[in-house]
């Protein structure tokens, strides 16, 4: 039973000192030497990564976020030098990611356009040579919404769009870094299973695996499965308002496949996610077997912000997982797409997630208060550790597998 309304929560519940010294500006040489914090039976010790099978437990579920970060920063140049840089955010014309990516002349992005304040022409233009041909790109800014720009970019060259950003983009490392991007950026801000194309922001806890974990979580009879949530500029956004009902989570687009649907209901509870967006996706998967229980005729389907604390809803989980099945099995879908606003913080009661892989986080963030939801007030003895036995924080910092409850 939830108790606490979140949205009377300070954003100061989830405020730490968090030195410059302690952000983790490049990776380790190797993905899996990374520290590892464990928290279980309300103890804390400490590891290597390599070792993570050793901490889940045999025939449990292991979830994934496959997604893959874009080349999201374009850089164009006026005539007077002055550098406009759009960031590309999500697809808005065509919506759907994989259409956009196809598209072979055209397409419009809603994008976060730096020094906007000197785009003053209609058109930035810019030559780039691709497969041995000069290929001019435009950018023209098609509206001006309060928090993104609409932009349609156009190319004058049989080739994708996929092609142009992959060739031309930047990848879009933490602002929190404060660094341009380096070569070896491009490997190592994207997990080694990566396989779907749009987010802007790497799923960070999946950094650390390599083939080798993967091997041992196999002996031990772990299964492991993929959702695709692409992850947004919005989870950089810290909690600027006083309290939680006053911030505005972002949405986030993800997939999941009928099989992911079979094996949670195999499986459960013995369910572990990595990273915070795959908790985000796994949870929403609740609220939407509710959606769906019945109206299977549903084309839209999306979890707001405040949905998880309606005290009024009793289904179980596993009824509202068969819900999913049932209208993926009645309209012949193998992949389900959705979105999520999901806040997920103190008062918050996990349908489906018994532990946590994830990295550690900014101060006064929503993959914070996340954290708290899990683990309660002991996040504070948690980070406590971490910072006073040299854990490497935030994006390419290391790793922590957190469980609620004993598994």
């Amino acid at each position: 039973m939830i108790n606490i309304d979140p949205r009377n929560i300070l954003a100061s519940e989830f405020d730490y000192e968090l030195p410059q010294e302690k952000i983790a500006k490049f990776p380790l040489n190797k993905r899996n030497l990374s520290k590892l914090l464990v928290y279980k039976n309300k103890k804390i010790c400490e590891d290597v990564f390599s070792n993570i099978a050793n901490y889940i437990p045999d025939n449990y579920l292991l979830v994934l976020n496959d997604t893959k970060v874009i080349n999201a920063r374009l850089e164009f140049y006026k005539d007077s030098g002055a550098r406009i840089e759009i960031f590309c955010i999500e697809p808005h014309n065509p919506s759907e990611y994989s259409i956009s990516f196809s598209q072979t002349k055209k397409c419009q992005w809603k994008c976060l356009v730096g020094n906007i304040k000197k785009w003053k022409n209609n058109f930035l233009s810019k030559k780039i040579n691709l497969q041995n041909v000069e290929i001019t790109l435009n950018a023209k800014l098609i509206s001006n919404e309060k928090e993104f720009q609409i932009i349609e970019f156009e190319w004058n060259y049989h080739i994708n769009f996929s092609e142009i950003i992959e060739k031309y983009g930047e990848i879009p490392i933490p602002p929190y870094l404060n660094r341009k991007p380096v070569a070896s950026d491009k490997i190592r801000y994207q997990t080694v299973y990566s396989k779907i194309d749009g987010s802007v922001a790497a799923p960070t806890a999946g950094l650390h695996f390599t083939d080798n974990e993967f091997v041992e979580l196999n002996k031990k009879n772990v299964s492991i499965d993929y959702l695709t949530l692409h992850v947004g500029a919005g989870t950089f956004i810290p909690l600027k308002n006083v309290k939680l009902g006053e911030h505005q989570m972002h949405t986030e687009h993800f997939q999941i496949s009928l099989q992911l649907i079979k094996n949670l209901i195999k499986f459960y509870p013995k369910i572990i996610a990595v990273g915070t967006t795959s908790v985000r996706t796994l949870e929403s998967l609740y609220y939407i077997g509710i959606l769906l229980e019945n109206n299977r005729k549903l084309e839209q389907i999306s979890v707001n912000q405040w949905d998880a604390y309606n005290n009024k809803l009793k289904t179980e989980p596993l009824f509202a997982l068969k819900s999913i099945k049932n209208y993926m099995l009645f309209n012949n879908l193998n992949e389900l797409n959705a979105s999520t606003s999901i806040m997920i913080s103190p008062g918050y009661n996990f349908k489906f997630v018994l532990g946590l892989i994830t990295n550690f986080h900014q101060p006064k963030s929503t993959l914070l208060a996340l954290v708290t939801a899990m683990v309660g007030n002991n996040w504070k003895e948690i980070y406590d550790y971490a910072l006073n036995n040299n854990f490497r924080f935030l994006s390419y910092g290391d790793s922590s597998i957190l469980f609620s409850a004993c598994p």
